[in-house]
């Protein structure tokens, strides 16, 4: 296989060791942290520049193949992650009473979340480590997103869920052929019980906090932000956090243009959990370590107890100036039809929890009216259609009549 020429290492974040950033790279041999892949920016900016990004065709999360961990002769997914639609805003930003507000839908990709990018990573290195099993735990999305990939590239997957997982992703599970294990318990459970069973049998590993690759497919959703943008970086971005693999994955997307001299500016990121939920926002709140929380939310993508990429989350936050804000179920619930009515943007709960977060960071005046925002839309509404029900309602029933028609709407008198 052809090496890769614009990584230099995998890093730990903890105690600074180095190793080569093989396909089986995992954690850390030394201390069990979590790795980082550290990228060679000259190089990279001796191969691409803003310039040459705009004559590209390929509209998918491998445009930017510079600055991605895949090996030269590497073949690129069949399914078409990435390039997902970024919509300026102007009714909801007048609305929540902020300068500019944009949108980034990113439950538009093939399984309808964000984690395709990482699951399309997942396939990719698979393949590089010679791998025939694919495996993860999940609160569902990253079950869906693998089983889907992974179908379309002919892998086999073992996928572990807990049981709360909602019947729309536990549904795509099925259809893409995965062999599925609803786990009795929490999200924690279900990690515990996929981990040892990888550690078994040896299965490729997708879990997102484990495998360093996997947040290296996500920081695309910040490349194409900052492309949308015309490279001219909003205040703030916005973004739900569970597991911290995502806010992680955003934030080095930044870091990485801005070190390649793509972006003049890293934007404040706004980290946005459950109050049910959010170990996280609570240890920046508190300003001391983390420690576990009961998973009491209905955005079941950010109900993590135990976030399996702290360290990367935190150091985001931090590193980004960035600001936590923790909303309740019920304006999780709000969010969801605010994106609906003024954007035709349908989320899931854990999707409209950045917006949640937006419109309550403005209420509280953690940011300025005169800011302008990202928010992404992390996976689609029809994922949990019984919540989405919750948030709308029902539609007025009435007989086939005209009269009836007429008492149930009289402004069409």
């Amino acid at each position: 296989m052809g090496k890769m020429k614009n990584v230099i290492s995998a890093v730990c974040v903890k105690c600074g060791a180095e190793f080569e950033a093989s396909p089986n790279v995992t954690t850390c041999k030394k201390c069990g942290g979590i790795l980082d892949i550290k990228y060679d920016y000259e190089w990279i900016k001796s191969q691409v520049s803003v310039k040459d990004m705009a004559d590209r065709h390929e509209n998918s999360m491998w445009r930017y193949r510079e600055f991605l961990p895949v090996q030269g002769d590497s073949k690129v997914p069949k399914l078409r992650v990435g390039w997902s639609p970024f919509y300026q805003s102007e009714r909801l930003a007048e609305k929540l009473g902020i300068a500019k507000l944009y949108i980034k839908d990113d439950g538009i990709n093939p399984t309808a979340s964000l984690k395709d990018r990482a699951s399309a990573m997942a396939v990719v290195k698979a393949e590089e480590a010679g791998a025939s099993i694919i495996a993860c735990s999940s609160t569902g999305n990253a079950a869906s997103s693998l089983a889907g990939n992974a179908a379309a590239a002919g892998f086999k997957t073992y996928i572990f869920v807990p049981e709360r997982a909602p019947k729309g992703k536990v549904a795509q599970l099925m259809m893409f052929g995965a062999n599925v294990i609803s786990v009795k318990g929490s999200y924690e459970d279900t990690f515990r019980l996929s981990a040892e069973a990888i550690d078994r049998w040896g299965w490729y590993n997708r879990n997102a906090a484990i495998n360093p690759y996997l947040m290296e497919g996500k920081k695309t959703v910040s490349l194409e932000i900052a492309e949308q943008l015309n490279w001219k970086m909003t205040d703030y971005v916005a973004i739900s956090v569970g597991d911290g693999c995502t806010i992680g994955g955003v934030w080095k997307g930044f870091k990485d243009l801005y070190a390649a001299g793509f972006i003049d500016k890293l934007p404040r990121l706004i980290s946005v959990q459950a109050e049910g939920c959010c170990p996280i926002n609570r240890a920046i709140a508190e300003g001391r370590d983390w420690y576990p929380m009961e998973e009491n939310t209905i955005a079941d993508s950010i109900a993590v107890g135990v976030p399996r990429n702290p360290d990367k989350a935190l150091n985001a936050i931090r590193e980004s100036n960035g600001v936590v804000v923790n909303v309740s179920d019920q304006e999780i619930l709000d969010a969801m039809k605010l994106l609906g009515t003024t954007c035709g943007v349908f989320a899931e709960p854990a999707g409209a929890t950045g917006t949640a977060g937006v419109k309550k960071a403005i209420e509280q005046s953690l940011i300025p009216h005169d800011a302008t925002i990202v928010t992404v839309v992390t996976g689609n509404g029809l994922k949990d259609p019984a919540t989405a029900i919750t948030a709308a309602g029902t539609p007025i029933t009435i007989p086939p009549q005209m009269p009836d028609l007429l008492s149930a709407f009289p402004e069409l008198k």
